[in-house]
């Protein structure tokens, strides 16, 4: 007699419901009304996937074939799938994507055909739980990641699709599409030397623009497809400079300002690709003289001339530091200062001579790190100060010589120290909290005093600006204002998570964020004030935005654009 349906009629199902629902309450929706929960997310998922096989083996009342059969074929085929993935999946988020995906997305499937077959036949259940196995974590054999937001969400392709970058290489890739007819230069025109601007703080002066956007919106005057990566811009005149991946060529490539036109490119043969950011450099290249130079993901050093492209020397800085490239690439920007290049290799710094292309100098290496030198006038003294895991170190920029150094040790530091006033700077400890320290000269030599540590900001994604005795920045996605007296927090506003530029003399903050929009926020400790918002770019935004003038250049991993802004006043 077969008492197989009657087991069936007695599955203790609720367990599983309730579980399945609470695992993808964690996994999706706890992350996205509250974005620091992420890693809660990652975890209750896999936790909640553990809990629901213990409940299906032990307290289900299926049969002992259903019970045992379901989760050792969810094991052969998940480890079968592992070793079909592609390359941007097995390798994302640490290799555990997969794991951190799949799990919720096999539970729901073992939970849903339990519910749904509970009554049918057991051949058409048991041959309905291998399909249902199968499918559920085969998928993601399909599949692609084209990279991921701040806050962890994927970008998910179908493995075969073309990508925007091969899409681009099949293209002639010299044109742009001109949005104005007649192209005049811009009403301003400002340098903008490289990365975050001429002090490396995000901050122009000399411009106010018309805020009102409704009436007077942008204007956009080309835009065009650009090879991935996460380079930002540097501006000279008319001649525009930034960083692509073209297929297995890491380039350096020069465009015209004001139409966009390609005016030359310089190739590498390299290719740096990670899950994260995705394929192609990092950093942004610096201009000074007649020369443009350019760190790529690998360690190519670049010196070239501004005009034509052609090549004044180069070097290999990975092999020359003896440092291996590490998880997400070199991103440091080169500092140019005095006769000297100087850029980060992970946490140690090297410096050359931009005549020769010689080593001068080797720093201490800090441990891992993405951030960039950064030049101060502390005390009187020049020091370049970097952030690397170890902390904060300041060095003689002629020498090499160490002034100072701070222990803080935190892992992959990206973002730069900030200059407040005097010989006070605004440290990052990442996503763990902030420090103002006051760097001292004494008879003995430097002294570091830590004013305060406040934990309301958790910052990881974007440099600090620093306005009128405020601190702006990402705390997560939001954007806040920090009081730098205390610490405390002025206020929190919208979810942009983004990069920003700071219209001094107008208290106006230039918010482009990871989405592609381009908002307008009073720079103002009183309360949060969007002004203006328009959208700019159309898929994931990792890179700075640049206005040389009153022209406003964005870009991301696909595209770029320029627009010229309404001018309200200039100012001396």
């Amino acid at each position: 007699m077969n008492k197989d349906p009657i087991v069936r009629n007695h599955l203790v199902l609720l367990p599983g419901i309730i579980l399945v629902i609470l695992q993808w309450i964690l996994r999706y929706l706890l992350p996205a009304i509250a974005p620091k929960a992420a890693a809660i997310g990652y975890l209750g998922g896999i936790a909640c996937g553990l809990a629901i096989a213990v409940w299906w083996l032990f307290f289900s009342r299926a049969a002992r074939i259903e019970r045992w059969g379901a989760i050792i074929l969810i094991i052969v085929v998940m480890t079968g799938t592992s070793l079909l993935l592609d390359k941007t999946i097995s390798t994302a988020n640490m290799g555990l994507m997969f794991l951190i995906f799949s799990i919720p997305g096999i539970s729901l499937a073992l939970v849903v055909w339990a519910v749904v077959t509970r009554n049918l036949s057991t051949a058409v259940r048991r041959t309905a739980m291998v399909i249902i196995i199968i499918i559920s974590s085969g998928i993601w054999t399909l599949l692609r990641t084209n990279g991921m937001s701040g806050d962890g969400r994927q970008y998910l392709d179908w493995r075969w699709a073309e990508t925007k970058e091969e899409i681009l290489l099949a293209q002639d890739s010299n044109g742009a599409v001109l949005l104005l007819s007649d192209i005049a230069a811009a009403d301003t025109i400002s340098e903008w030397p490289g990365f975050r601007g001429i002090n490396r703080n995000g901050t122009i002066k000399g411009i106010k623009i018309n805020t009102d956007w409704a009436a007077s919106p942008p204007e956009e005057i080309w835009r065009k497809p650009v090879g991935p990566g996460c380079s930002s811009f540097s501006v000279k005149g008319d001649r525009l400079y930034t960083q692509e991946q073209l297929g297995e060529n890491e380039t350096v490539s020069c465009y015209s300002l004001t139409t966009g036109k390609t005016i030359w490119k310089h190739g590498d043969k390299a290719r740096f690709e990670e899950s994260h950011a995705g394929p192609g450099p990092r950093s942004t290249p610096a201009l000074a003289g007649n020369h443009v130079y350019s760190m790529g993901a690998t360690g190519i050093l670049n010196v070239l001339d501004a005009g034509t492209g052609s090549v004044i020397w180069s070097r290999d800085a990975s092999a020359d530091a003896g440092i291996k490239v590490p998880s997400w690439g070199f991103a440091s920007s080169p500092l140019v200062t005095g006769n000297k290049v100087i850029v980060a290799l992970a946490g140690k710094m090297v410096a050359y001579d931009i005549i020769t292309g010689d080593p001068v100098w080797f720093g201490t290496d800090g441990g891992s790190g993405y951030s960039s030198p950064q030049l101060f006038n502390l005390n009187g003294e020049e020091q370049v100060v970097f952030m690397s895991k170890q902390g904060s170190l300041s060095i003689e920029p002629g020498s090499g010589k160490k002034l100072w150094e701070y222990k803080w040790e935190i892992q992959d530091r990206i973002l730069q120290p900030s200059h407040i006033e005097g010989n006070d700077l605004l440290l990052s400890g990442e996503n763990k909290s902030i420090r103002r320290v006051s760097v001292k000269k004494e008879a003995e030599g430097f002294k570091i005093e830590e004013l305060w540590e406040s934990s309301d900001y958790k910052v990881n994604f974007n440099d600090f600006i620093i306005h009128k005795g405020y601190a702006y920045a990402f705390d997560g996605p939001y954007l806040t204002c920090l009081d730098l007296k205390d610490g405390k927090r002025m206020w929190r506003g919208d979810r942009y998570r983004g990069f920003m530029i700071l219209l001094a003399d107008q208290d106006l903050l230039l918010v482009l964020t990871e989405k592609g929009e381009v908002t307008l926020v009073s720079a103002v400790p009183e309360k949060f004030a969007e002004l203006a918002r328009i959208q700019a770019l159309n898929a994931k935004t990792w890179s700075h935005p640049v206005l040389a003038g009153n022209i406003l250049i964005v870009r991301n991993h696909e595209e770029m654009a320029a627009y010229r802004l309404d001018i309200e006043q200039n100012t001396d």
